[in-house]
């Protein structure tokens, strides 16, 4: 069975770098078909698509967030990892890893101005 799991700060000042990592066990990142993906829900707002990366390793990112996102993968560990820049207020949300079909369980970022 394939899991997820989300881990990183709970707590980000604005102007940083939030990083967060999703582990990944029942298949390889590498291998298997999947897209893994992050996905965000802010308060009282509905999902938005991050980014993902393919098991090729090339990513692709949401146009909106695309000058402030990178998601890399160590492929050692079995996980996938998402950087964002320059983090605002607005950033705060649920955030989620998945391959579109299996989801972690998200972990609830806040960024402090």
């Amino acid at each position: 069975q394939v899991q997820l799991q989300e881990s990183g700060p709970g707590l980000v000042k604005s102007s940083q770098t939030l990083s967060l990592t999703c582990s990944v066990s029942g298949t390889s990142i590498t291998t298997s078909q999947y897209y893994w993906q992050w996905v965000r829900q802010p308060p009282g707002k509905g999902l938005e698509w991050i980014g993902f990366i393919a098991n090729s390793g090339s990513a692709f990112y949401s146009p909106s967030l695309k000058t402030r996102t990178a998601i890399t993968r160590d492929t050692s560990q079995n996980q996938f990892t998402l950087q964002l820049n320059s983090v605002i207020p607005e950033d705060t949300a649920v955030y989620y890893c998945t391959n579109g079909l299996e989801w972690g369980r998200g972990t609830q970022v806040t960024v402090s101005s």
